[in-house]
């Protein structure tokens, strides 16, 4: 979760040593990647949706902190 939350607010901050942290914490490089994808297309989706103004379904919850109003 700590590389997910320091790819999305600080992507230029995620460097080789970031890498390596992850594969010393047991992630193969398969993982590092697919991971990274996941994370970099939902920051698309969760950007283009912003610039659209497109609002959360009323099922979901929006939890100010991390999608705020305004």
């Amino acid at each position: 979760m700590d590389y997910a939350v320091q790819l999305t607010r600080e992507p230029t901050m995620v460097t080789g040593m970031t890498i390596e942290g992850l594969r010393r914490v047991g992630w193969a490089d398969d993982q590092i990647l697919t991971a990274t994808e996941i994370i970099g297309f939902f920051n698309y989706y969760a950007r283009l949706a912003d610039a659209l103004g497109i609002e959360p379904e009323d099922f979901m919850v929006r939890d100010p902190e991390v999608w705020p109003t305004g």
